[in-house]
């Protein structure tokens, strides 16, 4: 994994250098840091320049779990997994997975926005801090986990220099500077290079009513950029006194309420006032959104008699203008997110407005248009931007499978969005996530047929990945049943294709090939063409390999790599093109094999498949020892023992898969003697899936340059059998993705 997934700033971050500070200093005494304060205060920034600061300190480096989007308190497992790039296959509950990741890793954790899901985060980061001596923790939220060994730190509003110095730099920035004439040789940066306090208090310069503005919004970071975003069409005294005039009226209704609250909420609602109707309606509704959203999302979710299309980029520039809304760039393209407080005060409005079961319904249907169009497109040259767009979205498809399962009615809404996602949960590294909306849907009695059967087949085919034969013999013999008493030959197909691929995991080459075979012909009569159907010609030449039928499965294969090219399709595309990496391995084609394996690595790195990554390096691994370099093959080996160990079952605990890895360990053994090969094993052991990605990439290691040369030439022969594999067989095999699997 990536040593850091900090979000980049989008602009410079202002004062608190007192409060980072002791920060830093909090987390080299304690292993949990909570810092707790009101809404807007800053918690999230702050802590987010602490552990961007705090980098060098944790040698696995420093990783953000946004929690806040998240609704389902079962799903924070996996959210702390997804954060910390844990991409695991096997069907054991997540928190196990996160522990044995953790265990021997030194890692700064960051927890934002846990207060409404504190009943199943605080047992788990418990858990975690017990099992894993090397974790700390920064959590941020508007109460204290409670957990024994926690330090809480309360964040206080902004003293006014630094208060003051925020304002002027957000207004800057918004193109309205409230220190018009600043004596030559000032200071231009309010915040200095180090992010500290800007001017004094004293100085001329910084107008009385800036100050006053400051005072009243309670030195609170939001409150004030919130203002700043009105300083270009309003004075800062005409800012002050409408500001006056909310603050008295919302003090008279709320005595109760902490001054800091009051200051939030005025500056908030009063926000709320300057807007005009359709930018507040537009606010209310923006606020069903879980996650970052795109204009097209925004037009069809929020649009409407009342909310033009056409109009909606021009009022969400608005908002942005103003502050309300953040503008942030994605892989999948620009996209906006509303603030967490702005978002509930929205969302607030929506509920008095009567509007928002209507509005989360056609938030659910964007949404499932969305995981349509995507599942289209996978099979396409956009594939890469299907993985991102449903990355990106994955907050907002979440929130549509919930509200799909909170109404009894729409249970076939649910299990058809759960299987429409196939190929995020297979594809792109969430299986164990895929599982969980599997059987929640499937829980459910729909009365719809269609949606049932494209869950249950998709069910068995994660379970399959997962190694849960059980459960995917279940499923897809449902699926069978069901296809066939009710003449759906495709759903049908589909259950017989998945029930091959783990008849092909289990070592049973022969009724693989038959049973996927007669599952391509049926694709062939009902003109089904995609990447499940390329990967099932796939398996069959994997099918044929493992029975001794080379030639076979290279012509398949060769087809099938045409076919992707065609289609622009690179994930199916891989697994083909590892298999012709095997063949050319069997030619001593070394300098093919590699070069067609790096391609793999790089495809199934890119879409997370750890599947096909893992077989992939295992498969270098042998290539590299036939090359003459059994330390880099030992360390490959070593690399792929982690990534397993998050798939499941090595190597599937088939024979057949596991012939080319124990082919590979004799050779390099035999070359470097059993010290040399377990220190070399342990080197790789060490290396994160990223730095292994980076050093299979990286080409043949030289051992003249890179390090010591062998003990002595060595050169892969073929005479000696290995337990567990047949000449020409032993070609590993895909499983991950719509493969094997």
């Amino acid at each position: 994994m990536r040593r850091s997934n900090l979000p980049a700033e989008l602009n410079r971050f202002v004062g608190r250098a007192a409060e980072r500070a002791a920060l830093a200093v909090l987390l080299g005494t304690s292993r949990l840091v909570t810092v707790v304060g009101v809404g807007g205060v800053g918690k999230t920034r702050l802590a987010l320049r602490t552990a961007a600061g705090e980098r060098k300190r944790y040698g696995d480096g420093v990783r953000l779990a946004d929690l806040a989007p998240l609704r389902d308190p079962d799903l924070v497992a996996h959210a702390l997994a997804e954060a910390l790039g844990l991409t695991d296959h096997t069907p054991r509950p997540p928190r196990e997975a996160l522990v044995e990741h953790l265990a021997e890793r030194h890692v700064l954790l960051v927890l934002d926005g846990f207060e409404h899901l504190v009943e199943s985060c605080a047992p788990l980061v418990r858990e975690l801090l017990a099992r894993a001596p090397g974790l700390t923790v920064l959590a941020t939220g508007r109460r204290p986990l409670r957990v024994a060994g926690e330090t809480v730190f309360p964040l206080a509003p902004m003293g006014e220099a630094d208060a003051v110095a925020l304002l002027a730099e957000r207004a800057a920035e918004a193109g309205a500077p409230v220190f018009q004439d600043a004596p030559a040789g000032a200071p231009t940066d309010p915040c200095g290079a180090g992010g500290v306090a800007g001017p004094d208090r004293t100085h001329p310069e910084v107008p009385e009513v800036v100050r006053e503005l400051c005072r009243r919004l309670d030195g609170i970071p939001l409150a004030l950029e919130l203002a700043a975003g009105r300083l270009p069409l309003l004075s800062p005294e005409q800012v002050l006194h409408r500001l006056d005039d909310r603050f008295r009226l919302l003090s008279d209704g709320e005595r109760g309420a902490l001054p800091r609250h009051r200051a939030l909420r005025t500056a908030i609602g009063w926000s709320h006032e300057l807007c005009t109707p359709r930018e507040r309606l537009l606010w209310a509704r923006l606020s069903v959104f879980a996650g970052p959203f795109d204009l097209e999302a925004v037009e069809y979710v929020c649009g409407g008699p009342e909310l033009p299309p056409e109009r909606i980029l021009d009022l969400l520039g608005e908002l942005l203008a103003q502050s309300l809304v953040s503008r942030e760039d994605t892989p999948a393209g620009p996209a906006y997110r509303m603030l967490g407080t702005v978002a509930a005060y929205g969302a607030e409005w929506l509920a008095a407005l009567g509007d928002a079961e209507r509005m989360r319904r056609r938030h659910r249907d964007w949404y499932m248009g969305l995981a349509t169009w995507c599942e289209l497109e996978w099979f396409s040259p956009r594939q890469a931007e299907v993985a991102a767009r449903t990355d990106a979205a994955l907050p907002d498809l979440r929130a549509a499978l919930e509200l799909c399962l909170e109404l009894p009615e729409d249970a076939h809404l649910a299990q058809h969005l759960a299987g429409t996602l196939w190929f995020a949960w297979a594809g792109c590294g969430r299986l164990s996530e895929g599982r969980y909306w599997l059987d929640r849907a499937l829980g459910l009695e729909s009365g719809h047929r269609e949606a049932r059967l494209k869950a249950l087949w998709v069910l068995g085919y994660v379970a399959v990945l997962q190694g849960d034969g059980t459960a995917a013999v279940a499923a897809l013999h449902e699926c069978g049943e069901r296809a066939g008493s009710s003449g759906n030959a495709l759903a049908e197909a589909y259950a017989t294709h998945r029930m091959g691929c783990l008849a092909l995991l289990t070592d049973d080459p022969a009724r693989a090939e038959e049973l996927i075979g007669r599952a391509l012909d049926s694709y062939r009569e009902l003109g089904e063409l995609n990447s499940n159907v390329l990967m099932g010609r796939v398996e069959v030449a994997m099918a044929r390999a493992f029975r001794g039928d080379l030639e076979g499965a290279v012509a398949l294969c060769r087809e099938v790599r045409e076919v992707c090219e065609e289609r622009g399709e690179l994930w199916t595309r891989a697994y083909a093109l590892y298999v012709l990496a095997y063949a050319a391995w069997t030619r001593d084609a070394y300098g093919e094999a590699r070069e067609l394996l790096i391609a793999c690595v790089s495809i199934n790195h890119a879409f997370h498949d750890l599947v096909g990554l893992v077989l992939a390096i295992e498969l270098l691994a042998l290539v590299t020892v036939g090359e003459g370099d059994p330390v880099e093959a030992a360390v490959l080996q070593g690399a792929a023992v982690p990534m397993w160990d998050t798939v499941g079952v090595r190597l599937f605990g088939s024979k057949s898969f596991d012939g080319p890895r124990v082919l590979c360990e004799g050779r390099a053994r035999e070359a470097l003697g059993a010290r040399a090969y377990e220190e070399a094993f342990r080197e790789g052991r060490r290396l994160s899936p990223d730095a292994a990605v980076e050093r299979a990439l990286a080409g043949r290691r030289d051992p003249a340059t890179d390090g010591p040369a062998a003990p002595r030439p060595f050169r892969t022969g073929r005479s000696a059998e290995v337990p567990g594999t047949r000449k020409p067989a032993g070609s590993p095999t895909g499983k991950g993705g719509e493969a094997a699997g």
